[in-house]
């Protein structure tokens, strides 16, 4: 005898695994059941953005910075300006430092090569020295480099690089100048022209090659590191660090505090 379970009744072994498993969910206190979160607070959504936001900020500004510093150091812009300008680095009683006698060869070449008519030195000088830095360049790139007295302009002002800038700048406005190719170490191209920028002149970069900042792949990473600060100190608090160990040390201008311009030059 046959028996025939009708077609709307469910199989009782296929919804076994079913009802057992409803029963596990029961017995379990309905811990098996998905629950659904209630939404987060409103301040919460908010403080966590302006902290995600902050962090960006904190962590993607100065890799911003650093690369550029790093590009700008790999740049060397020579178009025609109307003076060179070589800002200063140590000198001893009048003689240039290495590091200052290699800008001012680079200089040199430059004028030698028609980018600039002109090329000013910038730079004061240390307590007790009998020679500012940048009376110190001129000398050597009249003595020693051939050049025409009434071709070089000392700007004999500044204990940091803004100070010698905003000198040079007013030195420009004197003589109605406006354009200038920068000549320093590569890391310190960047806040260079952003200085020259503010203070009137059209800036271009063209750094030397030697020196303690290029010598190693650490000495150039401390430099990228410090210029990045440096750069942003300036964009945000208007200040100018330091000078580097290389070049001058607590320098101040001259007892004139004014350019020192070549007899006959205009």
């Amino acid at each position: 005898m046959e028996l025939h379970v009708p077609e709307n009744e469910p199989d009782p072994e296929a919804a076994a695994p079913d009802e057992r498993a409803a029963r596990e969910r029961e017995d379990d206190g309905g811990r098996g059941r998905r629950k659904r979160r209630p939404p987060r607070p409103r301040w919460f959504v908010i403080t966590v953005g302006v902290i995600v936001t902050l962090v960006g900020v904190v962590v993607v500004t100065p890799l911003t910075v650093g690369l550029r510093v790093w590009y700008q150091a790999r740049q060397d812009e020579r178009p025609r300006s109307d003076a060179i300008i070589v800002l200063g680095a140590a000198q001893y009683n009048g003689v240039p430092s290495p590091t200052l006698k290699w800008r001012l060869q680079h200089a040199l070449e430059l004028y030698k090569q028609g980018v600039a008519p002109r090329i000013v030195t910038v730079g004061g000088k240390a307590p007790g020295d009998n020679f500012t830095e940048a009376d110190s360049g001129r000398r050597w790139l009249v003595r020693v480099g051939g050049l025409p007295a009434d071709r070089v302009i000392a700007v004999p002002v500044g204990r940091d690089t803004l100070q010698s800038f905003k000198a040079v700048g007013a030195e420009y406005r004197r003589l109605g100048l406006h354009s200038g190719v920068i000549v320093t170490d590569p890391w310190h191209v960047l806040r260079a022209k952003r200085m020259a920028s503010d203070n009137g002149i059209s800036p271009a970069g063209s750094p030397t090659r030697s020196g303690p900042s290029v010598q190693t792949r650490d000495t150039q990473y401390h430099y990228i590191v410090r210029e990045t600060g440096g750069y942003l100190s300036y964009v945000l608090l208007g200040r100018s660090v330091h000078t580097p160990d290389e070049t001058i040390k607590g320098v101040v201008p001259d007892n004139t505090g004014t350019p020192s311009t070549p007899p006959g030059h205009r």
